[in-house]
C-alpha cells in the first residue's frame, strides 16, 4: 500500500467512526427534504407569478405558423402548465440542489477527485444546455414545419397542448444528452474501457448510425439531415482526439495521475 492509499483508508476510517449507516441516513434524508422544499418553492413562486410568459413561450413555434393549440381533457391545461412550472423550478434550483448533493457525497472523495469530479459536472452542464440550445433553435423548428405542411390537404392542423408538450421535451432532451458523448467518452477512457484506435476504427459504424438517426430525426432533404449529422460527427471526432490523449488511470476513481 503507497503513501496516498494509506492517507485514503485512514481518512475513510475516520469518517466511518464519525458518522454511521444511522447518521448518513439522517444527512441523506435532510438532503432529499431541502432539494424538495427548493423545488416546491420555487414551483409555488412560478406558477403564480409567470406561468403565462412561459406556456407563451413554449407555444410560439406553434402559434406562429397558425396551428390551433387545443385542450381535449377537461385537466389537459393544467397539467401542460404544471409541467411547464416543475421543469422551470427543477432548472432554477439546480445550483442549490448541486450544493445539497455536493454537501453530501463531497467528504467521501479526495482533494483531486474532487477536483475531477467538479470539472467533469461543469462540462456536462455546459454541453447539455449546448445540445438543448441547438435542438431548440435550429433542428426543432425544422421539425415543426415538417409535421405541419404534412398536415396540409389532409386534416385541419389542430395539436392538443399536453401532447405537445411532450413532445417538446420528448424532442430536445435527446439532443441535450447526445452532446454529452466527449465526457462520456473521456470517463470511459480514463477506465480503459474504450481507446482512440477502437473508436478510430469503428468511425464507419458510427457514420452510418448518425446519418440513420439524422434521416429520421429531420425533415427529408439534405439541409436538414446535414445540421444534425454534422455536430454529431464532431462531436465524435472530439470524442476520438480525448481518448487518444487521455491516460487510463491505474485506479477504480476518476483521479488525475500526477
Amino acid at each position: 500500500m503507497n503513501k496516498t492509499e494509506k492517507i485514503k483508508s485512514e481518512q475513510i476510517s475516520s469518517a466511518e467512526k464519525k458518522l454511521g449507516l444511522g447518521e448518513h441516513l439522517l444527512v441523506m434524508r435532510r438532503t432529499v427534504v431541502m432539494i424538495a422544499i427548493a423545488i416546491f418553492t420555487s414551483f409555488t413562486a412560478i406558477f403564480y407569478l409567470i406561468s403565462q410568459p412561459l406556456v407563451d413561450f413554449i407555444l410560439k413555434p406553434v402559434v406562429a405558423r397558425g396551428v390551433a393549440v387545443i385542450s381535449i381533457r377537461v385537466s389537459e391545461s393544467l397539467m401542460m402548465r404544471m409541467k411547464t412550472c416543475l421543469v422551470a423550478s427543477i432548472v432554477i434550483s439546480m445550483p442549490f440542489i448541486i450544493w445539497q448533493i455536493w454537501r453530501f457525497a463531497g467528504p467521501a472523495l479526495y482533494p483531486s477527485e474532487k477536483k475531477v469530479v467538479r470539472a467533469l459536472f461543469v462540462l456536462m452542464v455546459i454541453m447539455f444546455t449546448v445540445g438543448i440550445v441547438f435542438s431548440y433553435v435550429t433542428v426543432f423548428p425544422l421539425a415543426i414545419d415538417l409535421f405541419y405542411e404534412a398536415s396540409e390537404g389532409v386534416a385541419t392542423p389542430m395539436w392538443s397542448v399536453e401532447g405537445y408538450f411532450n413532445f417538446v421535451l420528448a424532442f430536445i432532451l435527446p439532443f441535450g444528452l447526445m452532446f454529452e458523448m466527449p465526457v462520456v467518452i473521456f470517463v470511459l477512457a480514463r477506465k480503459g474501457m474504450v481507446t482512440g484506435e477502437a473508436l478510430s476504427k469503428n468511425r464507419k459504424f458510427f457514420i452510418l448510425g448518425a446519418s440513420v438517426v439524422a434521416a429520421v430525426l429531420t425533415p427529408p432533404d439534405i439541409v436538414s439531415q446535414t445540421l444534425l449529422l454534422l455536430p454529431l460527427l464532431l462531436l465524435y471526432e472530439i470524442s476520438v482526439i480525448i481518448s487518444k490523449t487521455v491516460k487510463v488511470s491505474s485506479k477504480e476513481s476518476l483521479t488525475m495521475q500526477e
